[in-house]
């Protein structure tokens, strides 16, 4: 199994999809394109996609010219039906990949909130795996219509589109599930400043929300991500068995 990540910013982290890849066995070909660094041409090497958060929209195409690439490079994936995941600036590059509008700066969310799953999300393989509603970590001013022939599968009173799947396993995550307590920490020391702006009293009263909510948030990301691993096909393992049989049998 080989999974293309890749990250839009510095302090980036894997965090919970990474700990359900490593238990997989994936073999992680990261990418890091804000850097100048370079993405596949095309989908053939990689069985499955990952695109994580930044601080930009997904439509900053003016400071990062790359972005163009990754949105189609999203919609190659899901359109030869391989298993891809975007999270907060990653769903909404997803979205956008399907015709979607990106709204700016009109949903700001930072913390632990509550998101709750349609009828649909209970039903989805991937949503159901967290339970009917749970906590998780968002951090995001950014928002985005849903995509035609998408299908909403959580939300909250903030965000109509907290997560979305468009086909069998193309997932957008508005939250940040892949953000296990560990991360949220990180990034409490990393970006203090940042987090300053944003909730001047976050971090003083941090170990108030952790106990709350950290625990619960830390179990609901990890089967999230469990379960995503899981539609993962390994395509091109398929695709060497066929022509292993197709040479057999010439």
């Amino acid at each position: 199994m080989r999974v293309l990540v890749v990250e839009n910013m510095i302090h980036s982290d894997l965090g919970q999809v990474g700990v359900a890849l490593g238990e997989a066995g994936a073999e992680i070909d990261l990418r890091r394109p804000f850097t100048g660094e370079a993405l596949p041409a095309d989908i053939h090497a990689h069985d499955a996609l990952v695109v994580l958060g930044g601080e930009q929209s997904a439509v900053d195409d003016h400071i990062h010219p790359y972005l163009p690439q990754l949105a189609r490079l999203m919609r190659a994936f899901a359109d030869a039906d391989k298993a891809v995941l975007g999270i907060c600036l990653g769903s909404q590059l997803l979205a956008r990949a399907h015709g979607a509008e990106n709204l700016l700066g009109q949903t700001c969310e930072f913390g632990w909130h509550d998101v709750a799953l349609t009828a649909a999300g209970e039903g989805d393989p991937v949503l159901n795996a967290a339970g009917t509603s749970f906590p998780i970590f968002e951090w995001h001013a950014d928002t985005f219509t849903l995509p035609e022939g998408a299908v909403r599968l959580a939300t909250n009173p903030a965000v109509a589109n907290q997560a979305f799947r468009i086909g069998r396993a193309a997932y957008g995550m508005q939250f940040h599930f892949e953000a296990g307590t560990r991360v949220v920490e990180d990034w409490n020391r990393i970006f203090e400043d940042q987090i300053m702006g944003i909730d001047p009293h976050w971090l003083e009263r941090y170990p108030e929300h952790a106990a709350r909510d950290a625990e619960q948030a830390d179990a609901a990301g990890l089967a999230l991500a469990r379960a995503w691993v899981r539609t993962i096909r390994r395509v091109e393992a398929d695709g060497s068995e066929a022509r292993k049989l197709a040479a057999a049998s010439a």
